[in-house]
């Protein structure tokens, strides 16, 4: 039996609007396609100028999502994650600076040679096409996915969360209007404003217009999209990060470490959930450490043997040790060998980003060999798995997948390649 839907007449212009947003994104990526890289970093620089220019009014569009976000029960973390300040627009306006800086990846020539027959075969970079992003609380994220969209040449579909519709809006707002000015399509950057969820699902089908969603924000965004989704995902679903402090750690600098990775930004992906301590150091390490984490009001939960070291630890639970808790709380467990440690990330960590401490050159390379991982970082905060602080210009994500891109997600990330053959009449024996 076949069940007939009719849809209502405001669900079809949902539809319509939905289709014909995705439509002339996939007309526009075709004119970016051949858009000179000079034009391109004309509008990333126009950007930047103009983001600071306008200071004043995107800061109070902010203003209102930021007063408007406790009902939407968004926490203390979230609302950090929302908030825009001169300094996170002046770091947003740099990061278009230093995507404009970088090399084009359009038209690269990544390999090439030339064949016995004399065939010469070279191996180019190319656009995706058209992306999809979904994004929730952080609105300078509308200025870096548009600025490395662009310039890899692919148009872009924005959708943020209903969070920051005042910030997104005004951010677009700024973006759009340098495009025709600079010589580039004016629909090849889109922000999608309806805050009704069943405009994602409508894209999500419509893969003969966008090339890959890229989802950014909770797990149940993520996995909404990945279910959803007719064309390739790049994801990551948590951030379950570890910061493990060896038997041969320098241990000032390991708290160092530790605290940053935690309360820098506690509510980021790249932040530290769990930290663990070989048993060997463990009571030095933690008596001190705790000292700082208590200093910046961060709750453990630990294991039997770090409650009897700290005894104020709530003791931890299974699900704790496989937590993305985007917030000032901290899983605490004492291991016996480095081989123990990279047993429990294994089991609990999402492969995001695992870091070591240590002085032992054949522990570190241990760790970085074993610990399957996005990033695997030695003797440095957690926190540096990040687009910006790996010279990438900025990040559209970080990628757990291993097809096709992993770790964060810049300009290269953002294309795929062609062959191009040039001969001279040869043809197949």
């Amino acid at each position: 039996m076949i069940t007939t839907v009719l849809l209502t007449p405001d669900q079809l212009l949902l539809q319509t609007v939905c289709y014909e947003t995705a439509r002339r994104a996939k007309a526009a990526s075709v004119e970016l396609a051949l858009v000179r890289t000079a034009e391109k970093n004309s509008w990333l620089m126009e950007c930047a100028k103009n983001l600071q220019a306008n200071e004043a009014a995107i800061l109070a569009a902010n203003a209102k999502d930021v007063a408007a976000a406790p009902g939407y029960g968004l926490s203390v973390a979230s609302i950090d994650r929302l908030s825009l300040s001169p300094g996170r627009l002046n770091s947003a306006a740099d990061g278009l600076r230093q995507i404009a800086a970088l090399p084009d990846p359009i038209g690269e020539v990544r390999e090439g040679g030339v064949r016995p027959n004399g065939l010469q075969v070279l191996k180019v970079g190319v656009p995706l096409g058209v992306i999809f992003f979904l994004y929730e609380s952080r609105p300078n994220v509308t200025v870096d996915a548009a600025g490395l969209c662009v310039k890899s040449g692919n148009a872009v579909i924005l959708r943020g969360g209903k969070e920051a519709i005042h910030s997104n809006t005004a951010l677009y707002e700024v973006l759009a209007a340098a495009l025709p000015k600079c010589g580039l399509p004016s629909d090849c950057v889109q922000l999608l404003t309806t805050t009704d969820r069943e405009a994602v699902g409508h894209l999500l089908r419509l893969p003969e217009f966008i090339d890959l969603a890229i989802p950014r924000g909770g797990e149940s965004l993520i996995r909404r999209v990945a279910d959803e989704a007719t064309m390739p995902v790049l994801k990551h679903y948590l951030g379950n990060c570890h910061v493990y402090v060896d038997a041969a750690a320098d241990l000032e600098m390991a708290e160092r470490i530790i605290v940053n990775s935690k309360c820098h930004r506690p509510g980021v992906c790249n932040a530290a959930e769990s930290l663990l301590v070989h048993e060997a150091i463990a009571e030095t390490f933690l008596r001190s450490a705790v000292k700082s984490l208590h200093e910046r009001k961060v709750e453990l939960r630990g294991c039997e043997r770090t409650r009897k070291i700290i005894p104020s630890a709530k003791a931890a639970t299974e699900g704790d040790y496989g937590a993305e808790f985007l917030d000032l709380i901290l899983a605490v467990k004492v291991v016996p060998s480095l081989e123990a440690a990279i047993a429990h990330i294994d089991r609990y960590g999402s492969k995001h980003t695992d870091a070591i401490v240590t002085q032992n050159i054949a522990a570190a390379a241990r760790f970085t060999r074993a610990v399957d991982s996005a990033a695997v970082v030695v003797n440095a905060s957690t926190r540096f798995n990040d687009g910006f602080e790996l010279g990438l210009g900025a990040e559209i994500g970080i990628s757990t997948d291993k097809f096709h891109a992993r770790g964060p997600c810049g300009l290269r990330e953002l294309t795929s390649y062609k062959y191009v053959i040039t001969g001279n009449g040869q043809i197949r024996a």
